[in-house]
């Protein structure tokens, strides 16, 4: 434990290489430092039992030091979310099939390449419940006026793919996606008593995969949209 001159502990005092961040750039480097903590700690156990102080011990800080650059674990959570989605769309144009390729090939790409990235998932399904409590409105709005810039770029990267889809529906096709990912992905990780009760045979149908079933839905909701279009 890191004590200071009169042996505060370290919700008292921060590490000397945390120092408050005074200019613009350096303020930046200490917030994406506190998301690579929060996103380290989310590979290793859930979000619920992550806290600002539990961040602090990781970063070696404290807790008032993680609150002067994000207003809750939320807002962390929140940063978080927004810098991973950013690097899944920045890999889609590798991870994608081509053009021109068949509508369900993209969508099945669409969902295995959201399957390899579980931390973007987990806090992706979190958003409506957890994500979006205890933050300020200013923070929310932040929030989803870097997600309406996402989903319309990733619209854009289905259309390339999906000429025949118009730009409307590829943007509500991208609504329809985040409401899916938000539900399915707790069923497809369930708790262990929801693991154990599921080994019975008989209920082997309850057994939900995260990647075939969106992907399923997505090519379903796919082919509604161009059916109407």
């Amino acid at each position: 434990m890191i004590r200071g001159a009169r042996g505060g502990s370290m919700d008292e005092v921060e590490a000397p290489s945390f120092q408050r961040a005074r200019r613009p750039e350096h303020r930046e480097l200490r917030k994406q430092e506190i998301l690579d903590a929060a996103e380290a700690l989310l590979a290793e156990m859930p979000a619920d039992e992550i806290s600002l102080r539990e961040l602090g011990r990781r970063l070696g800080v404290s807790k008032t030091h993680v609150v002067r650059y994000f207003e809750s674990r939320e807002g962390v959570f929140l940063g978080l979310l927004a810098r991973l989605r950013l690097a899944w769309l920045d890999a889609l144009a590798d991870e994608w099939p081509a053009a021109p390729c068949e509508p369900d090939q993209v969508m099945r790409a669409w969902a295995d390449s959201l399957a390899a990235r579980p931390v973007l998932c987990q806090l992706w399904s979190m958003l409506p419940t957890v994500l979006e409590r205890n933050v300020s409105a200013g923070t929310v709005r932040a929030y989803k006026l870097i997600d309406l810039e996402h989903r319309t770029r990733l619209a854009g990267l289905v259309r390339e793919r999906v000429p025949a889809l118009g730009a409307g529906d590829a943007l509500t096709l991208t609504e329809y996606a985040v409401v899916a990912l938000v539900g399915l992905w707790s069923f497809s990780n369930p708790t262990p008593t929801i693991v154990e009760a599921t080994s019975d045979p008989r209920l082997a149908g309850s057994r939900v995969d995260f990647a075939t079933m969106y992907g399923e839905i997505l090519q379903t909701t796919l082919a509604g949209l161009l059916a109407r279009a």
